[in-house]
């Protein structure tokens, strides 16, 4: 699918690379693609596949992460920054609002979006993360997150990647090669690495502020996503986000709809049926609404 491509600048110079699928079509919202912490934008090709033909599709890799430059200060690999330059390539790319589908560390920036520009955010869907954020979740991320690791081929590599990533079934050896391509690169000795900055963890928490359970909780962002159109998307088997934060979500944003997904811990691919029905349902509320000026 040919798409336009960019390194936007950010504040601090760091190169932030973006694509755009498809094209302005009447009455559909652009679709904007965050991912999640060590992942890049080809995470989303299974959501470019399906609705780039009906509206554009804007996909983003955060500072550090896939073909966006690494940041010279490491201590920005933070929420806040991610969202400065996420409007920065919304702004690039001439698009004043989208539908933002964040997720894990991109439905974090979603929220902080809805709090410093909600004019730029029609709506927003949560893959697999909310609020509060579960300690074995967090401690299993940050058990990997910055340590190198290389596999001599795509084999070796799906297989430690779908090791990463319990309480997943019936996925297929086909399914995690996909996946894997997506958040790995191949590098110039033909070895297998992620792809992403291993100075990204800088600004993970203390593993013992995590354990303790001192780590922040987001419920404050909620009243900014009043009245926007909000799904919450959960593995089943999720250990980063709990049933139990789904249904407060859900209580405090009456319009918010909560969807498990069968089969999936932290994150679903989107490519299931209860993703695409889901991300299909949200963005028709989205459409549905009417344009900002």
């Amino acid at each position: 699918m040919r798409s336009l491509q960019r390194l936007v600048p950010a504040a601090d110079g760091t190169r932030i690379f973006a694509e755009l699928f498809g094209e302005q079509a009447a009455g559909r919202v652009p679709l904007l693609c965050l991912p999640g912490l060590t992942r890049n934008g080809r995470d989303f090709e299974p959501v470019v596949e399906r609705y780039a033909g009906s509206r554009p599709v804007l996909t983003i890799d955060f500072r550090g992460r896939g073909r966006s430059d690494n940041a010279a200060d490491p201590l920005t690999y933070r929420p806040d920054v991610e969202l400065a330059d996420t409007l920065s390539v919304l702004d690039a790319f001439a698009i004043p609002q989208a539908a933002v589908l964040g997720t894990s560390r991109g439905g974090l920036v979603g929220m902080l979006m809805a709090v410093a520009a909600p004019d730029r955010l029609s709506g927003l869907c949560l893959n697999d993360i909310g609020p509060r954020i579960e300690a074995a979740g967090l401690l299993r991320i940050m058990g990997y997150v910055g340590f190198e690791m290389v596999f001599p081929n795509w084999d070796s590599g799906a297989r430690a990647y779908g090791a990463t990533a319990p309480g997943f079934a019936g996925v297929s050896e086909e399914a995690w090669q996909a996946a894997v391509r997506r958040a790995y690169i191949r590098r110039e000795d033909g070895r297998i690495t992620p792809y992403y900055d291993m100075k990204l963890s800088a600004t993970l928490p203390r593993r013992e502020d995590v354990i303790a359970g001192k780590t922040p909780e987001l419920w404050t962002l909620l009243p900014a996503l009043a009245g926007k159109p909000v799904t919450c998307l959960r593995g089943d088997a999720s250990d980063l986000l709990s049933r139990e934060t789904v249904n407060r979500l859900c209580t405090e944003l009456p319009q918010a709809e909560g969807v498990e997904v069968r089969g999936r811990g932290h994150v679903p691919f989107l490519d299931e049926p209860e993703c695409t029905a889901a991300l299909d349902r949200w963005l028709a509320r989205i459409d549905a609404r009417p344009r900002q000026p």
